[in-house]
């Protein structure tokens, strides 16, 4: 999938180019096409000189967090939650530790521990399932709520905005709380629906109730503040948390007695394998998509999607921002490209780079999760959960839009 989506944004820029020289006499788009090229890796290598910093240091301070037990615990916390949801996984299954775990390194941002250990739970609940091609309702529902991408901490987007010289990165660290929980609630909700789960199980309410007038109670305080305001709150919150954490981290491993500094260089090292490994990815998909820009598909594309809006009489400044939208289902690679073209398009701290940032915040890769998780198991019929999960994804888009306007419009 990746392969085609590659390979078809080269060719549709070829296409346009062509198209542009022979019917519209403009010979000069080669020379932006290949200086597209150029910029493009230049700017990948940029990029990945704060990635460098920013994955080491951020690592470093997550493996602490594991050896605290950390993850752990919130694993613990969230058993009895998942035991109801997924009702044909028997107590005690080795499966429910492993999808608390990863649900809890998801929330962390610890990506790189969370798959694995989602793989180890997908293979245990296979080995539960009576059919050995087609997915079962615990895996559904496990597959739908990683890919509706409930994330607490997004330091990649913060990573982003800081390297494309934003004032404050953490700016949007409340537009993508709340555009994520949208994601993450509907896709809950839509399997339930689907499967028939009795959401109101005591257990249950018990851990969705509070949650959800938190954000409830939440939500209503933030309609009475300014659009000024709003911002203000999203960034103190945003620094306020993402230091908070680190601090919590420090004090746990102090007091498990880990030796902290020495866990720190272990997580930091393994922060610059990851770096290191993504620039052929990441030069890849910025090439592709600054040939797609500078061939005019890309504007063409959005121009169109900008006349459907306009004629339905809404405002159409977020158009901007679907570039990541419209490949996050496909590639987080893609979408992070896009992220960062549009960032560098439209201006980093421009509405239209904002509802990105809190797109690619709040929404995940959902083919490619599919992929992998399913992939892993040799599931072949996926059942609802291709629906399910576009669903959510649909609204993490949706939310991540109407917050955008919210905050920032």
């Amino acid at each position: 999938m990746l392969n085609g989506l590659w390979l078809g944004f080269f060719l549709a820029a070829a296409l346009a180019a062509f198209v542009r020289w022979l019917v519209g006499g403009d010979a000069t788009v080669f020379a932006a096409l290949v200086e597209s090229l150029f910029a493009m890796a230049k700017l990948s290598v940029e990029v990945m000189v704060l990635l460098f910093g920013t994955l080491t240091l951020w690592l470093g301070f997550l493996r602490i967090a594991e050896a605290a037990g950390l993850v752990a615990f919130l694993a613990r916390i969230l058993g009895p939650l998942f035991r109801r949801l997924m009702p044909e996984v028997p107590s005690g299954h080795p499966a429910l530790g492993l999808i608390t775990m990863n649900f809890a390194a998801n929330a962390l941002g610890l990506d790189n521990a969370a798959t694995p250990i989602g793989l180890k739970a997908m293979r245990e609940l296979q080995s539960l399932n009576p059919s050995t091609d087609t997915a079962s309702n615990a895996q559904i529902l496990f597959l739908v709520l990683n890919a509706s991408s409930l994330t607490l901490l997004p330091v990649s987007i913060f990573m982003y905005r800081a390297q494309q010289g934003a004032a404050d990165p953490t700016l949007v660290f409340l537009p993508i709380l709340l555009a994520t929980s949208c994601s993450t609630l509907v896709g809950l909700f839509s399997v339930a629906f689907v499967q028939r789960l009795r959401l109101w199980d005591p257990v249950v309410l018990a851990y969705l109730l509070p949650g959800a007038l938190l954000l409830g109670g939440f939500m209503a305080m933030l309609t009475t503040l300014s659009a000024a305001a709003l911002a203000s709150l999203s960034s103190l919150l945003g620094n306020l948390t993402l230091f908070g954490i680190i601090v919590v981290f420090l004090l746990a491993g102090a007091w498990k007695r880990v030796k902290v500094y020495e866990a720190f260089v272990e997580g930091a090292k393994e922060g610059f394998d990851v770096a290191k490994n993504l620039l052929p990815y990441l030069v890849a998909m910025l090439c592709a998509v600054g040939v797609l820009r500078a061939s005019g598909v890309l504007d063409m594309v959005l121009a169109s999607i900008r006349w459907v809006v306009e004629r339905t009489g809404l405002d159409a400044r977020f158009v901007d921002a679907l570039p990541t939208a419209l490949v996050k289902p496909f590639s987080g690679s893609a979408a992070r490209a896009m992220l960062i073209e549009t960032m560098q398009s439209q201006g980093v701290d421009s509405f239209a780079a904002l509802v990105a940032a809190t797109i690619q915040g709040s929404t995940e890769t959902t083919f490619y999760v599919l992929a992998v998780y399913f992939g892993a198991v040799g599931i072949q019929r996926a059942r609802h959960a291709v629906g399910c999960a576009l669903l959510a994804e649909l609204a993490g888009v949706v939310g991540a839009i109407a917050v955008g306007y919210w905050f920032f419009g």
